[in-house]
């Protein structure tokens, strides 16, 4: 790490994580607290959608999503939060609530310089999330909830480095350097900040070992799922460019599933992508 200004970066990260001092535009605090809140068994409806309606994207997506033709087939148009959630149920407002905060970070100002990796990362993403849920649900028999969550952030440390070096003009034009930077400290930096955002540890264990490349015979934990999901999105939409990075090793994909399933698998997370991106207006 010889670069000065990749180094300032790291440094500056540190100090803000040590000290609790996450600077992460408020839309995506909001979502955290989305997710906070649904860990209490006694919250209501009426709680919920106070706090949705905090963020006016995030409650237009929830009632667009309530008023979309497969949870609509009455035609009965819906236009408050609280009926909108009750329609599309707990469950998803958490994981919309988080996919909506990510499509605004990318789209954000400070995010404008890195419009064409940043582009990637978030299609990255979304396929990841959707891989998830569906390796959760027909492989690991885990909650696919979570899985998709775990998908959602498991970039979240490029997100944040690429917000932070959008402020060194130096580093954006020096693509070489800005690549080495998130491909080498993403997944460190991710499981930093989604710790001092209090997540849990299954979470916080699947974002840290989601790059350590192993030898996967079976998918049975979070962390396998991630792994797994990651691997088969990188295979269609990484958003590592092979120029500096080689290629990414996907083979152990083939050595845990045959042709036919991983087939099935990826015909199902587009369902699940497509799905995604209705909900958001995408």
């Amino acid at each position: 790490m010889s670069n000065p200004i990749t180094f300032k970066i790291l440094e500056d990260i540190a100090k803000d994580l040590s000290s609790g001092e996450v600077s992460f535009p408020t839309f995506l605090d909001i979502t955290f607290q989305v997710r906070t809140a649904l860990k209490n068994p006694n919250l209501t409806v009426d709680q919920l959608a106070k706090l949705v309606g905090a963020e006016p994207l995030m409650s237009a997506k929830i009632i667009r999503m309530a008023n979309s033709a497969a949870l609509n087939p009455s035609g009965r148009e819906i236009a408050d939060v609280k009926s909108a959630i009750i329609r599309v149920g707990m469950e998803a407002v958490r994981t919309v609530s988080f996919a909506v905060a990510m499509e605004q970070l990318v789209k954000s100002k400070q995010m404008h310089v890195f419009e064409g990796i940043s582009q990637k990362l978030w299609e990255h993403t979304a396929h990841v999330a959707a891989l998830c849920r569906v390796l959760a649900r027909k492989m690991a028999r885990i909650n696919g909830d979570e899985a998709m969550f775990a998908g959602l952030v498991h970039d979240i440390g490029v997100f944040y480095l690429l917000s932070r070096a959008a402020n060194f003009p130096e580093l954006v034009n020096d693509k070489l350097e800005l690549h080495a930077l998130l491909t080498g400290w993403h997944d460190n930096i991710g499981h930093a900040l989604l710790s001092a955002l209090g997540q849990p540890e299954s979470i916080l264990t699947a974002v840290l070992e989601h790059e350590n490349d192993r030898e996967v015979t079976e998918v049975k934990t979070l962390s396998d799922v991630l792994y797994i999901a990651n691997k088969i999105a990188n295979r269609s939409c990484s958003w590592r460019d092979a120029e500096y990075d080689g290629e990414v090793d996907t083979s152990v994909v083939d050595r845990v599933f045959d042709a036919e399933t991983l087939r099935e698998i990826i015909d199902e997370s587009e369902e699940e992508v497509q799905s995604l991106k209705a909900a958001l207006g995408g």
